[in-house]
């Protein structure tokens, strides 16, 4: 009874062994890995996914009295083909405040950041940098509020 087992386990083992080398073989018998008709995944990564375009990422605010609050709006939009969530957007200068759309942008959206720059104490001219963190091909991208500052 047991060689009647091991003989049939064999015979299991084996055929699972055949048929395991032909599981990749499609209804040409050619391998399935040179099959013309599979896509790279890195090509599909790339065409499915966001791009950040800025209509325009600097502005220039000319000049203003110290104690102005100055706000501006930085319009994007996804020139991709799959949407773009933002998520972080941030400044170099604590005087600078940026707020942005916080919903997924689908593609041929348009979203916004909103940066508020309080100008007490910044005397001089100014460049502020916020950068912007996405999901995007250009998943790192910067925008500039830039001026001059006059004292009170």
């Amino acid at each position: 009874m047991n060689k009647i087992f091991g003989w049939s386990l064999m015979v299991a083992v084996a055929m699972l062994g055949v048929s395991c080398g032909n599981s990749t073989s499609n209804a040409t018998g050619e391998n399935a890995a040179t099959d013309s008709t599979l896509v790279d995944p890195a090509q599909t990564a790339k065409a499915s996914t966001g791009k950040v375009e800025f209509e325009s990422p600097v502005f220039d605010f000319g000049t203003v009295k110290e104690g102005e609050i100055l706000e501006h709006i930085y319009a994007f939009e996804n020139t991709g083909e799959a949407p773009v969530i933002l998520s972080q957007v941030s400044a170099s200068c604590g005087c600078t405040t940026p707020s942005y759309t916080q919903t997924p942008i689908l593609p041929g959206k348009k979203g916004e950041i909103k940066v508020s720059f309080d100008s007490n104490g910044q005397v001089g001219k100014q460049q502020k940098i916020v950068t912007v963190v996405s999901n995007a091909t250009n998943g790192v991208t910067t925008v500039q509020l830039k001026g001059e500052v006059l004292a009170k």
